[in-house]
């Protein structure tokens, strides 16, 4: 890549992960482009599609979050692990408001910028699930995709402003029906934040 496009690139990623924050995935992309001060059509060069640029914008916290989960497969203990990756889940889809939605339809869509994005995450969460459920900790009639959905359930709680007094509190409900022996320990963790 050039260095102009480059930097085009790189101030794109900076002005919408600020636009996007404030207004949703919903967020206009004209409004990014205007920001970034570049043409739309520079944009779309870079980001094609909306996904496009969500995903780019995902990236980094998705890949550590996979090698995160990674590394707990190994050492962690199967409750911790996989309470773990469900926090780390729940706090990057919960980045960007109205992003539960987008990422559940890009799941089964191969042919969205988010599906490699959400295969990772459905694929390690599904690992320490039936690492947890192998060890006896977690419900055995709950499978990756179930784990998946829970995750933008809570996060979806998250978002709405009637409901975010009471979203850390159904975070522990929502944990501990998956880890019911955790139920107390899930209570006293704090709120599901960013995985940086």
């Amino acid at each position: 890549m050039r260095a102009d496009a480059r930097k085009n690139y790189d101030r794109l990623l900076v002005v919408a992960r600020e636009v996007v924050t404030e207004h949703g995935a919903d967020a206009s992309l004209r409004d990014v482009a205007r920001k970034a001060d570049v043409g739309l059509g520079t944009l779309y060069r870079h980001f094609p599609t909306r996904e496009a640029l969500i995903e780019a914008l995902l990236r980094t916290d998705v890949d550590e979050l996979t090698a995160q989960a990674a590394d707990l497969e190994l050492s962690g203990t199967p409750e911790d692990a996989l309470l773990t990756w469900f926090r780390g889940s729940v706090a990057i889809t919960h980045e960007y408001r109205g992003l539960s939605g987008l990422l559940v339809a890009a799941l089964e869509d191969t042919e969205s910028a988010l599906n490699a994005s959400c295969v990772a995450l459905h694929d390690a969460g599904t690992r320490l699930l039936y690492r947890a459920q192998g060890a006896g900790v977690a419900r055995a009639d709950v499978d990756g995709t179930d784990l998946f959905a829970l995750v933008a359930a809570a996060a979806w709680v998250y978002d709405q402003p009637s409901l975010a007094p009471r979203a850390d509190h159904l975070f522990s409900v929502i944990s501990s029906a998956v880890l019911p022996n955790e139920a107390s320990h899930v209570v006293t963790q704090e709120r599901p934040g960013p995985p940086r």
